[in-house]
């Protein structure tokens, strides 16, 4: 038996009528797995919790149960919520003592070393607290609340009557140490719906006979961006008062004294009158709410409980009479109303802000959408393909594609456009019902009510994004202010994913309350649709001579190195692979105006082509290096190579998500000599080549299947339900374009 059983739950959607989705941080699950499996300390098990099998909790878990046998991954039903998924991580757990985390929180380095060495001390105890660290998702300092309560606490373990004041109603479930059986022999779980800590902690603390304090931090909980989403309004709140009236109930069936029972009354209605005071939360049952309150508090108040004194007793004795009224115009007196200016969005000159305001206020238009793709380079990206299939399934609705001046031609005949910075830009922005945009709308859009804004990413993140860019300092300097990038991002109601990998980093890198849409990118349906003809068709437009193996090479940009747009000595690679061969040259957005690419007959330069889908079509073959690329490239089953000549530098400098030579989608080579040699070994179609472009598919092409954005036009502008939007083909399913030169004519 493991001294320790740290369980990890992981819930979300999909429970009874009323429960807030209070979905823990599943991007950040495996960093608080990591957190565990570093400890110095190595007695224990983790249980990782989740209650979807097709979930991301449930493949991180399964990827880690895989590297490490202390991994033992749960499924809990999904409509039990929280409160499910600790309940089955208890019941599955084997440990002598169970920590329980949410997937937000990691473990301090040494914790479970202090843990056991303060068991060591004291014995075995029912309940070991701890103290823990609040951290800010971006800006603020770390805050220690459970210290100054830890430190009133006796030194040695101690009963509860020594120390009333310390219950688990004012200490988290997550940090804490519960000893397994006493939570077995009184048959503690902890209750359905919502506020269930309230609810466990209380109960903990009726029942617990010795307990103790450990002064050090054991959980750094990540805080919601958002703020606890029990806060948010509804009628969820009511279940406060069915947990408060739970815990008293059993208080008093086991006899409590006075000295214990008065702290724990007080310690509860202080989170009634908490709720109470904000009138906003209770969903117009504010007054409802108020009358059970003070029910209670009349049923369940201990003989002998003294009131605290100033502002806060009077309270009491107002919610003791139900006098709302009073209770409403004592908290207003305490408060200091503040109207919150509306801010006034800074746009490029005053006249044009005057002009936007006035827009905003006008009525959205609900058959108005928006799009937008690469800061308005053009008609291009998973914008251009929902842009297009919305004109097929949702003709009602009139969309405009936003252009920098000078790229209105590149727009096909009759897309409908507006000139970033122009009086039409700003008012169709303003307008709009439907915002679609695959990076992000200049930081004056407002966010309306009523507007759907929906981000549609541009490439899977092999390299760090968003926030995680802030520890490294070349690419976080270029990235400017992490807060107008949280601003931003606050303003998407659905994102999109084209694979787990993908929905995992978003959720760190880009921290928000939007619905994460795992339906494959728009823009790779073509990879499932389009024909031979039409792959004969493009190859012809970019001038592929017949017959000839055309190896596409797309680069990825340097932060650390801009002057650049290619590493490669083409034409040396060109000598070396004979006339069989020709190069598509695509370098990075960033270059698309470099001068100093090769200019050399048998290496054509597709940088300017406006669709990327196109090239990946012509092509055979993909030479990469870090590009995101390789993932859309992927789909079409087709050969690629990689190409690492730095990535210990791009590694450190630009920072990655996961290994990527460790687990290519083909050879990789990381010499200009060994990628030839790639080549002329015939490595590059063989039998190894192919398995390991068969697990990169697996991997990385979960969900793009040729209806990604059908999926999505039915979900955001449809408005279909999500139980309705069909899943992804299974990839055995799925039969890509067919590549010009066949691998079987390959020598």
């Amino acid at each position: 038996m493991p001294r320790f059983s740290i369980i990890v739950p992981s819930y979300g959607d999909g429970g009874p009528p009323g429960r807030v989705d209070t979905r823990v941080g599943e991007g950040r699950l495996s960093l608080a797995l990591d957190s565990v499996l570093a400890q110095s300390y190595g007695d224990f098990e983790v249980v990782p919790v989740s209650d979807a099998p097709d979930s991301v909790a449930a493949a991180v878990a399964a990827r880690y149960a895989r590297r490490d046998s202390r991994v033992r991954p749960v499924r809990a039903r999904p409509s039990q919520g929280p409160a499910g998924a600790r309940n089955a991580g208890t019941r599955a757990a084997s440990g002598a003592y169970l920590l329980f985390l949410d997937g937000d929180d990691t473990l301090a380095p040494g914790a479970l070393a202090a843990l056991d060495a303060r068991l060591a001390e004291t014995g075995d105890v029912d309940v070991l607290y701890a103290e823990h660290e609040r951290v800010p998702w971006w800006e603020g300092e770390a805050a220690n609340p459970a210290a100054p309560l830890l430190a009133r606490a006796p030194k040695d373990a101690f009963s509860p009557v020594e120390a009333p004041h310390v219950t688990g109603v004012q200490l988290p479930v997550w940090g804490t140490l519960y000893r397994r059986s006493f939570l077995a022999e009184h048959e503690l779980v902890f209750p359905e719906g919502n506020f269930t800590d309230v609810g466990f902690g209380g109960l903990v603390s009726v029942h617990a006979g010795r307990i103790a304090v450990l002064r050090s931090v054991v959980v750094r909980h990540l805080l919601r961006r958002q703020g606890d989403p029990l806060n948010l309004p509804g009628a969820h709140h009511m279940e406060l008062l069915e947990r408060v009236e739970l815990v008293l109930s059993r208080a008093a069936e086991a006899g409590l004294s006075e000295d214990r029972s008065g702290p724990l009354f007080e310690q509860l209605f202080a989170a009634v009158l908490k709720a109470a005071a904000h009138p906003a939360r209770l969903a117009g049952r504010h007054r409802a709410f108020f009358r059970r309150a003070g029910k209670l508090y009349r049923r369940h108040r201990p003989a002998g409980f003294r009131r605290p004194a100033g502002s806060l007793g009077v309270q009491h004795r107002l919610l003791a009479a139900g006098a709302y009224t009073a209770f409403r115009a004592l908290r207003d007196a305490n408060r200091t109303a503040t109207a919150a200016a509306r801010r006034v969005p800074r746009a490029r000159s005053l006249r044009t802000r005057l002009y936007y305001r006035s827009q905003l206020i006008r009525r959205i238009d609900p058959g108005l959408a928006v799009y937008c793709a690469y800061w308005g380079r053009g008609y291009a990206c998973n914008p251009a393909a929902i842009h297009a299939k919305a004109a097929e399934l949702a003709p009602h609705i009139r969309s405009v594609f936003l252009v920098e001046a000078g790229q209105e031609h590149t727009l096909p005949e009759g897309v409908e456009h507006a000139v970033i910075g122009s009086r039409r830009y700003w008012q169709v922005l303003a307008r709009a019902k439907y915002l679609v945009n695959n990076a992000n709308f200049e930081g004056a859009v407002v966010k309306r009510r009523g507007s759907v804004h929906l981000s549609t990413q541009h490439g899977t993140p092999l390299k760090k994004m968003g926030l995680e860019q802030a520890d490294h300092p070349v690419v976080a300097a270029a990235t400017g202010s992490f807060d107008r990038l949280l601003a931003r991002i606050d303003r998407w109601d659905y994102n999109l994913s084209s694979n787990r990998l993908s929905t995992e980093v978003w959720e760190r890198s880009f921290p928000s309350s939007y619905e994460m849409l795992e339906y494959g990118y728009p823009r790779n349906d073509v990879y499932y649709t389009a024909s031979a003809d039409d792959v004969r068709r493009v190859r012809r437009s970019l001038g592929v001579p017949e017959g000839r193996t055309a190896l596409l090479y797309a680069p990825t940009h340097r932060d650390h190195d801009t002057g650049s747009a290619t590493r490669l000595d083409l034409g040396a690679l060109c000598d070396a692979l004979g006339d069989d061969f020709v190069v598509l040259l695509r370098a990075h957005y960033f270059h698309d105006d470099d001068r100093a690419r090769p200019r050399d007959g048998r290496i054509i330069d597709v940088t300017g082509h406006r669709s990327s889908e196109d090239v990946c079509l012509a092509a055979d073959a993909l030479i990469t290096d870090y590009s995101s690329i390789v993932f859309d490239y992927a789909n079409l089953d087709r050969p690629v190579v990689v190409y690492a000549d730095d990535w210990d530098v791009y590694r450190e400098t630009r920072g990655v998500t996961f290994d990527f030579p460790g687990s290519p989608p083909g050879p990789v080579a990381r010499t200009p000599e060994e990628l030839a040699d790639v080549f002329r070994s015939g490595r590059w179609a063989g039998p190894e080549a192919d398995a390991l472009r068969a697990r990169f598919r697996a991997r990385f092409c979960e969900f793009d299947d040729g209806r990604a954005a059908e999926r999505v036009v039915r979900r955001v502008l449809l408005g279909e339900p999500a139980e309705r939007i069909e899943p992804a083909v299974p990839l055995p399913r799925r039969t890509p374009a067919p590549a010009a030169v066949p691998t079987s004519s390959r020598s």
